[in-house]
């Protein structure tokens, strides 16, 4: 049975909660980032952080590169408590959400080569780390359904618990546990039907391979 903790990010159908609770998966996420068509807007948004309150998902606010007093009415409105920061956000930006809320981070890092885990060193107000396919110029910072090479994560020390994402769907989740083991599997386009639109079929099926 798989050890980590499940994410599928991009949720914006109370249905799709619905299934996520029902497979035990741990996180949900929201995204926050107007360009990509996981939008939520802060109305669906808090339709759904309260629908979870006090069940057992843990939903976490995406924001890319937003500023900072935008963020932080943001996180005022809807009490999230975890937020994934997915673009250029440095040490600087997360202290100073730290210092107003209590907030657990999720800060990304974009990978292609070994040279791009260096980041970590100045990532350390974070609380987790996650790993991604990381972009070139014109694609989503996040929902690529592209991934990048897992065998770089091999045989290195990470000092934080972190998630690993990009391009993971049925076909290849499998693989992780053999080479890795992450806190946190992230997953989004993975269980779509199409951009945006998750699949409760494709998630159960993921679960199943997972729990089997």
């Amino acid at each position: 049975m798989n050890k980590s903790k499940i994410k599928i990010c991009g949720i914006n159908e109370i249905k799709i909660i619905n299934c996520c609770i029902n497979n035990g998966i741990e996180y949900c996420g929201l995204i926050f980032y107007e360009k990509s068509p996981r939008f939520v807007n802060l109305e669906l948004a808090k339709k759904i952080i309260n629908y979870v309150y006090n069940k057992k998902i843990i939903p976490v606010g995406v924001f890319v590169d937003k500023p900072l007093n935008e963020i932080k009415k943001i996180i005022e409105k809807t009490c999230l408590k975890h937020i994934q920061l997915h673009g250029n956000e440095d040490n600087d930006y997360i202290n100073q959400l730290k210092k107003e809320f209590d907030l657990k981070i999720i800060k990304s890092i974009g990978i292609n080569n070994k040279d791009d885990l260096k980041k970590m060193d100045d990532l350390q107000l974070s609380d987790y780390f996650l790993f991604d396919y990381k972009p070139i110029i014109n694609e989503l910072p996040g929902g690529n359904a592209k991934r990048f090479d897992w065998s770089l994560l091999q045989n290195i020390t990470i000092s934080k618990p972190w998630f690993i994402s990009g391009g993971i769907n049925i076909g290849n989740i499998g693989q992780i546990d053999k080479k890795l083991i992450p806190y946190g599997i992230d997953i989004s386009s993975g269980v779509e039907e199409k951009p945006g639109i998750k699949s409760s079929h494709k998630i159960n099926a993921l679960l199943k391979i997972l729990n089997a």
